[in-house]
């Protein structure tokens, strides 16, 4: 029954049989691979193998969603749109009028901007080294921008300067440690919740005094922005179709599978968002 503990939970979205595990590669049920080539093992990438027109998956793998969706938007869903969407909705919960702070102005990030936005922000702080993004990042709610490198001081430090205090909640997207910590240390004292969303490196340490956490601030993190895939999925495919939620601006490029290395390289880039990949016929 401990296996199910996770499932059973209303607070939480974590499988424990169906965890995230980068290094597994095949099913579940008998450890090998569904894939081949001239006799050689195709292994399965988290478990879904999607870069092909038919796949094998588990089950718990599944979700069943609206027929009218476009299949060419709402796959974005599957990874880090909801990721950052949920980790507003669903864990930082900012109320109407309320100020939000964005590290990172990726996907991932651009979706939290996209969920305060839905959420009734005021103010939307958006954060992140590459000033070129900031433009881009307003389609998605942000209001105002704030580049680390144009500073002498701690970001936090600035961000508790524009917004008395330090801002309401905050999302952290990079995965980078540093911003992890001013994520968190810009939120205001009493009230301010900052949520995780970014993964570090093996060896990073997250260090902050124990007051700011005593000083009555929150930290949180989130693993697919706490939706349970096969129960959540559909209703965030309900909010697109609803028009709630806007996906097209999230997709910038779009490339036929035989390019589908040109798609790695925008992503390393850091050039687009999205790119769907396309099967050649």
């Amino acid at each position: 029954m401990q296996k199910l503990a996770h499932c059973k939970s209303e607070e939480s979205n974590m499988c424990s049989l169906l965890r995230i595990n980068t290094d597994r590669g095949v099913m579940i049920h008998d450890e090998q691979s569904r894939f081949s080539i001239n006799g050689k093992p195709i292994y399965h990438f988290v478990g879904t193998s999607t870069f092909s027109e038919y796949t094998v998956v588990h089950v718990g793998c599944v979700a069943k969603i609206n027929p009218l969706a476009p299949l060419d938007k709402v796959c974005v869903l599957s990874c880090g749109i909801s990721t950052g969407l949920g980790a507003t909705l669903n864990v930082a919960k900012p109320t109407k009028g309320s100020s939000v702070a964005v590290f990172g102005l990726g996907a991932v990030g651009l979706a939290a901007a996209e969920g305060a936005r839905i959420a009734g922000a005021s103010r939307i702080i958006g954060v992140d080294m590459n000033a070129s993004r900031f433009e881009l990042a307003k389609k998605f709610g942000v209001t105002e921008f704030v580049n680390p490198k144009d500073y002498n001081k701690p970001v936090q430090e600035v961000i508790a300067e524009m917004i008395d205090g330090g801002v309401d909640r905050s999302i952290e997207c990079t995965g980078q440690i540093d911003a992890m910590i001013s994520a968190f240390e810009c939120v205001h004292d009493g009230w301010g919740v900052a949520v995780l969303v970014g993964v570090p490196h093996k060896e990073a340490v997250f260090k902050t005094h124990p007051m700011n956490l005593l000083n009555e601030r929150t930290l949180k993190g989130t693993f697919f922005g706490n939706y349970k895939l096969r129960s959540d999925l559909p209703s965030v495919v309900e909010k697109y179709m609803n028009k709630e939620l806007e996906l097209d601006k999230f997709i910038t490029h779009q490339l036929p599978f035989s390019d589908i290395n040109k798609a790695f390289d925008l992503m390393l880039k850091g050039e687009g968002l999205r790119c769907i990949i396309y099967m050649d016929h």
